[in-house]
Parts: C-alpha cells; structure tokens; sequence
C-alpha cells in the first residue's frame, strides 16, 4: 500500500500543501475554519500521518524538549519535571527527560544524545556541571536554559528562585521562636560552594545567624539531598549529647528524613525540636507533623523557562532580553516550627 503524503491530503482537500502545514502545525499562517475542516476530513479519510523525522530533518528542530536533572525520584525534581512537561504541552512540544544522578560523565551523555536527537531546546538542571558538559553545549550552539542551578561555567538563560533569601526567612522564624540557635543541615563535600541552591540555603543560614548576632561554628551538619540518608545522619545527631533545639534542612527530601528520626528516638517536634524544610513538595503537608518549608512557584519557573528555550530572541546577538529570572521565596508555616496547625 502507498504511503500516503502531504500532497494526496492537499488535493483531496482542494487545498495547497502549505495550507495542509498550516493545519497540521497550527500556524505559523492562520487558516480558515471551512478550508480547516476540508484538510482534517482528508486527513481522517486517508489515514494521514505526518512524517515526524523527515519534519525534523527539513527544519533541523523536532516537537521535543529536552530535560536533563540530577534524580527524579527525589520529589522536588519530580515534581519540577511533571510541571516542565504540562508547560511544553501548552506549547505543543513533549519532554525527553534523563536522569544525571549526580554524576558529571552521565550529565555529558545525555546533552549529546539529546542535542543529537535536534531538540527544540534543552532545559537544564545541572548539578557541577564540568568542563566537558559547557563544552559540549558550545559546540552544539545549543539553545539550553538553566533551571533551579546556575553553574559558574556557563553564561546561559536561567530560571531560578531566591534561595538565599528563602533561607534566611525560614531561619529568621526559627530564631523568633525563641531558639538559642538553629543547626543547618547542608549538603555533601561534594556540593559546589557557587551556584548550587543548597549552596546559597546554607549561606542564607548563616547570615540570618550573623545578623541574630549567633555563631554558626560547629553548627552545620553534611548530608545528602534524600531522606533515607538524611535519616541516618539525623539519627546520629539528634541522639547526640548536643542535640540542637532546631534545625534548618536545605532540602525537604531532609527534613522528612530528620522528622523520621525524631519520631524513632521519641522527640517531640516541635516542643523538643523545631524543624523547617526548603522547597515544599507535596509531602511537605502530609509529614507528623506537618513541614514548615519555602516555596516557590514551581509552575510559573517551569513555564518561564520552557518560554525561555523556545523564544528565537534571545539567540539574537547583542540581545537586551531577560536572561536571568529569579522568582522569590515564600516561607510557608506550619506545625513542625511551633506554630499552630
């Protein structure tokens, strides 16, 4: 059986085949609703499937978006990714997504399988991106946006939140809660001292202590990002002969991990502990007791930088458009501060 083309759609509908392209891409020229409804009916009744891959080719960009983040099993990255994909729907696009977890070589293989599928763009959550990754995407001239991480090595478009400034407001209210002082539960050695959120969480902790007049020594504790071991060191610390009267978590994925250990060692949080997160995943609501956390609005980010990635200006040289979008923070109280339910 012959495939069927763009052509036999067009004659059938008494039509040319750039209005059948206009039909089938929805624009970029507006086409009238009688002569639309010629083309769908001849695409219904001849089976017509657009070649994809040949479109891909011809214009040398696919419907396809590329997502690179560092471990979607962690909620905040889950939750990032589905928002990333709802955004590139409205905008007809779908989402390749790749999991990097946290290592540099598997950061490299994805931006090359993705920039050699012809993306539209690549929507980037980097976590030390190394100098083997910016050069790749230099010499793929490649349209990447930078989201929630904006290393050093790359001047790229970012959407990022007010990290530094969410910190300080969740650790100011721990403070106000009368707390002699708030440990900080930070990230690994591993973590870069620039342009990582957790990064800017920890400085935030400590100009917030500094401002309150409150030595910070010996009072930030490493942990990874996740909650199984953030529990582990959670258990140790609080177990400890100095345990802390509060602690600021840089992830929720910790806090979570932190109230899991409380609750073994039968403290009581908040009377005994005060504990406050940062990102406010949905399980943020639903831990014993509920999280204080900061949140940010994840799906305006997420819509931002799928804009971003898609918007032909900003590969304009010399271009005045916003190449940086900082949304702010919010500190979002509940039980596990002291505050009231």
């Amino acid at each position: 059986m012959a495939k069927v083309t763009r052509d036999d759609v067009a004659r059938l509908a008494g039509t040319s085949t750039a209005v059948v392209s206009y039909v089938i891409n929805n624009g970029p020229r507006p086409v009238a609703p009688a002569t639309r409804e010629r083309v769908l009916a001849a695409i219904k009744e001849l089976g017509y499937r657009p070649d994809r891959v040949a479109q891909a080719m011809a214009s040398r960009r696919t419907d396809l978006i590329g997502m690179i983040v560092p471990d979607a099993r962690q909620p905040f990255f889950g939750e990032m990714t589905h928002a990333v994909e709802q955004a590139a729907a409205e905008r007809g696009k779908m989402v390749l997504v790749g999991n990097t977890d946290y290592v540099a070589e598997r950061e490299v293989h994805y931006l090359r399988a993705f920039l050699g599928m012809r993306v539209s763009g690549l929507i980037l959550v980097s976590h030390a991106l190394n100098d083997h990754a910016a050069a790749e995407i230099e010499a793929w001239d490649a349209r990447v946006v930078l989201l929630h991480e904006r290393p050093e090595l790359i001047d790229d478009v970012a959407v990022v939140t007010d990290d530094l400034g969410g910190a300080r407001l969740a650790v100011r209210h721990l403070l106000d809660h009368g707390h002699p002082y708030v440990a900080c539960m930070g990230g690994t050695a591993d973590t870069p001292a620039v342009g990582d959120p957790v990064s800017d969480h920890v400085e935030g902790w400590r100009q917030a202590m500094a401002e309150a007049g409150i030595p910070t020594q010996g009072r930030l504790f490493e942990a990874p990002y996740n909650r199984y071991d953030a529990y582990q060191v959670g258990l140790e610390l609080l177990a400890g002969p100095d345990r802390p009267p509060a602690i600021f978590c840089s992830t929720d994925d910790q806090a979570i991990g932190v109230l899991r250990a409380a609750r073994e060692l039968r403290i009581d949080v908040p009377a005994q502990l005060a504990v406050a997160g940062f990102d406010d995943v949905k399980e943020a609501a639903l831990t014993d007791p509920p999280l204080t956390t900061v949140a940010s609005d994840r799906s305006a980010m997420a819509r931002a930088a799928v804009d971003l990635v898609l918007d032909d200006g900003l590969r304009v040289p010399g271009s005045q458009r916003e190449r940086l979008k900082q949304f702010p923070s919010r500190l979002v109280r509940r039980a596990s501060c002291g505050c009231a339910a």
